[in-house]
């Protein structure tokens, strides 16, 4: 499959993209190697390969939940800088749009 000049072009614009004549004749160049490329593998037979999501087996590698002891709250409330009763106390933040 050949990528016509006219073609990148089209891309380019879609992309708004401003492209040299050198780019162009260049991307063009690329793009037909890349879709020659891709149309040698589809000729490959894959009817008994398993479709996958990750090209290597993945499992989960989360621990448990344990429970597990805390600090106590006045201990790390006696490090803010600003502090409620049973809160860190942190300035005001109002987005508008």
């Amino acid at each position: 499959m050949n990528i016509s000049r006219n073609k990148v072009e089209h891309l380019a614009a879609l992309a708004r993209l401003e492209l040299s004549d050198e780019e162009i004749e260049k991307f063009s160049h690329q793009l037909t190697d890349i879709l020659n490329y891709a149309e040698k593998i589809n000729q490959l037979d894959t009817g008994a390969v398993e479709p996958t999501a990750h090209a290597v087996p993945l499992k989960n590698v989360l621990r448990e939940d344990e429970v597990k002891p805390s600090l106590l709250r006045e201990t790390v409330l006696a490090n803010a800088p600003d502090a409620g009763e049973e809160y860190f106390k942190v300035p005001k933040v109002i987005y508008s749009s």
